[in-house]
């Protein structure tokens, strides 16, 4: 066996002792199953935990249910929503119409089940985007600390200090292109650029906590590169609670893209899009009501799925709560 493979098993081996020095010790939180005599892990004890709670169960349907129909939106509705005319406005449901017109004469149900892809896309990219930063600015931080941490801990005191709706109003102004892939691009690309603080404040206290494990310190000492700790040992600790974190920030996401298109900032026609239609029922609510209460209800139902996962995972992964 090489020099390289010797480092690389013993490292292996460190990375699976705890502070005991015993084998599973990292992932031991629960003590030792009744069933198989083997420790129980923390993503085991999360699982059992997220099982029987009822809120979990809802949340992920719903959140399935609205990535199905943001990916497959034909699966939801077979009418086209940009078939539009003027003879129908407001009129009431028929055919596949089941919530009626709007004032363009659009079918309702049809224009919210295709805003779930824009939707959906500006936020999964936008937390994806944030993760991304919120990693790399909080590995650098709490893995070097010292002046690193100082200058990085520094930067996201400004950036969390900055209000995420008003920057991006004022920077999302700036952009005069109508081009629907420019203004999607803008807006993931603000959303990410002011979204990154919380995520990189959790990633920081998870790699400060990870590096003084004694595997760390044991694979430091056969002479690991800072690269390979903080890529084998740190990551994975750091990566679990980041998850969590963006999770209830996709919500947040999703709803901020809504808010900047009603104002007419974010997104613009002809892209579908829930805040757009939210604004349009907004104007014509006197005729009718329901192109406005269609897009809300979608809205508020797929950013409340998203917050409610968030918040179940990370119950299910705090041992404090157990």
């Amino acid at each position: 066996m090489s020099d390289f493979e010797t480092v690389a098993a013993s490292e292996d081996q460190a990375a699976r002792r705890g502070p005991s020095g015993e084998p599973g010790a990292p992932n031991q939180v629960g003590g030792t199953s009744t069933v198989t005599g083997r420790p129980r892990s923390l993503a085991g004890d999360a699982w059992r935990d997220l099982r029987r709670k009822p809120i979990f169960w809802i949340s992920l349907a719903l959140v399935v249910l609205f990535t199905a129909m943001a990916a497959v939106p034909a699966l939801f509705t077979s009418n086209d929503p940009t078939n539009c005319v003027l003879a129908r406005q407001h009129a009431a449901p028929s055919g596949g119409a089941i919530f009626g017109y709007d004032f363009q004469g659009c079918d309702t149900y049809a224009r919210a089940v295709y805003g779930a892809r824009a939707s959906l896309l500006v936020g999964a990219l936008s937390a994806l985007l944030t993760g991304l930063i919120a990693l790399t600015v909080g590995m650098l931080s709490g893995y070097f600390g010292r002046w690193v941490d100082a200058i990085l801990s520094r930067v996201i005191d400004i950036v969390l200090g900055i209000p995420l709706l008003l920057a991006a109003i004022v920077l999302l102004k700036r952009v005069a292109s109508d081009s629907s892939t420019v203004r999607i691009a803008s807006v993931i690309f603000v959303l990410a650029v002011l979204g990154w603080t919380t995520a990189a404040r959790v990633v920081r206290s998870s790699v400060i906590t990870a590096k003084e494990q004694d595997y760390v310190a044991a694979a430091r000492m056969l002479g690991a590169s800072n690269g390979r700790i903080m890529w084998r040992h740190i990551l994975p600790n750091a990566l679990a609670p980041a998850v969590v974190v963006l999770t209830i920030a996709l919500g947040s996401f999703i709803a901020a893209e809504a808010t900047l298109s009603f104002l007419g900032i974010g997104l613009k026609e002809p892209t579908i899009s829930w805040g757009i239609d939210i604004n349009n029922g907004r104007v014509h609510m006197r005729e009718s009501a329901t192109p406005l209460i269609v897009p809300s209800t979608f809205l508020a139902l797929t950013v409340l799925a998203f917050i409610m996962l968030g918040d179940a995972i990370r119950d299910a992964f705090d041992p404090k709560l157990r």
